[in-house]
């Protein structure tokens, strides 16, 4: 369960913003996408290595 202490006078926008980055971190929703299907590991292998390939070339343009 998530907490978010809200000070006296604080804005709610506030609040529900620190509610949010609460949320986000937990990760729930992300874990919630990925379990609605099934991936081969084959496959997620597969993406892992393309997203390293790709973070690389980025790296590489940098220097």
């Amino acid at each position: 369960m998530i907490i978010v202490p809200v000070k006296e006078g604080e804005n709610i926008e506030r609040a529900l913003k620190k509610f949010k980055k609460k949320f986000d971190k937990t990760g729930v929703v992300k874990e919630l996408r990925e379990r609605q299907q099934f991936d081969k590991p084959s496959v997620i292998n597969r993406q892992q290595k393309l997203k390293a390939i790709y973070k690389q070339h980025l790296q590489q343009e940098e220097a």
